[in-house]
């Protein structure tokens, strides 16, 4: 399905704005945690395109359950580009939680409790070297809460968080990612066999159309009609973006002063 989107055009949005963002910031470096996917190496591309490749520094965190197909598409692009990049194994971490923490063997809680080390892992990092972690999720992900609180999406910033997952492969093909990444079904790697997809139960073709209607404010029928899906799937969609507001938003703040923090206290990044 297209979506009419212009690569060269986001890309140059995309750029101005990580070039003012960390400007303002002082950073002196961006830290990227990598993980094998088609995401992680758009965001990982346009850093280094956007900042040269001595100023980001990327990291791949594996653990028992990461896919071999992972661990051989990350060296393939890092090579490929000549990306600076450290491994951590955080195997060690994830099993001092499952020995310690009650219920942690639940996959659902144990793969969120790897998201939430990476991102402790990479903030840590990025402290040493006054350095912002630059998250890697797309809209597609933020939108439906197909993430982790202050894990995946505990980041400082999002250059991909208004790029639908469709979008992110023709992006991925613009800047000439390997084809083996692009071709590879999206998975988080949370446990063995886990792929976004089948976990989700509906392709992101699919989901992008009904986001992309939601967007629009079309209604339910009509998005229907137009992208032949059921009102069904139309429906879960919608309830998931409903419920997953909590994770888009900074935590609330009772409104006192004239103008408040992340409500109307608002610094422009850039400028015009």
């Amino acid at each position: 399905m297209k979506h009419g989107f212009n690569c060269e055009e986001a890309l140059q949005i995309i750029q101005d704005f990580l070039t003012t963002y960390i400007s303002n910031a002082q950073a002196k470096k961006v830290i990227i945690g990598l993980s094998g996917g088609i995401d992680s190496a758009v965001v990982a591309i346009l850093c280094q395109k956007t900042f040269g490749s001595n100023k980001i520094q990327c990291y791949f965190l594996p653990e028992t359950v990461t896919p071999k197909e992972d661990v051989d598409h990350m060296h393939l692009l890092v090579d490929t580009f000549s990306l600076p990049c450290k491994e951590i194994d955080i195997t060690s971490l994830v099993q001092q939680f499952r020995t310690i923490v009650p219920d942690s063997d639940n996959k659902f809680i144990l793969a969120n409790i790897k998201a939430r080390i990476r991102m402790v892992l990479l903030y840590q990092q990025a402290n040493k070297v006054h350095g912002l972690v630059c998250g890697t999720s797309n809209k597609s992900e933020i939108l439906i809460g197909y993430c982790t609180k202050y894990g995946d999406s505990g980041v400082d910033i999002q250059p991909l968080g208004d790029v639908y997952k469709t979008q992110v492969y023709e992006l991925a093909k613009y800047l000439g990612i390997p084809h083996e990444i692009i071709k590879k079904p999206p998975t988080a790697g949370l446990w063995k066999g886990q792929t976004d997809e089948k976990q989700l139960g509906m392709s992101y073709e699919t989901i992008d159309a009904i986001l992309q209607g939601l967007e629009k404010k079309q209604e339910f029928p009509t998005i229907a009609q137009q992208y032949k899906i059921s009102l069904r799937d139309i429906e879960r969609i919608n309830n998931m973006v409903i419920i997953s507001e909590h994770k888009r938003r900074a935590p609330l703040i009772p409104k006192i002063g004239i103008r408040t923090p992340g409500f109307d206290w608002r610094i422009p990044i850039q400028e015009g």
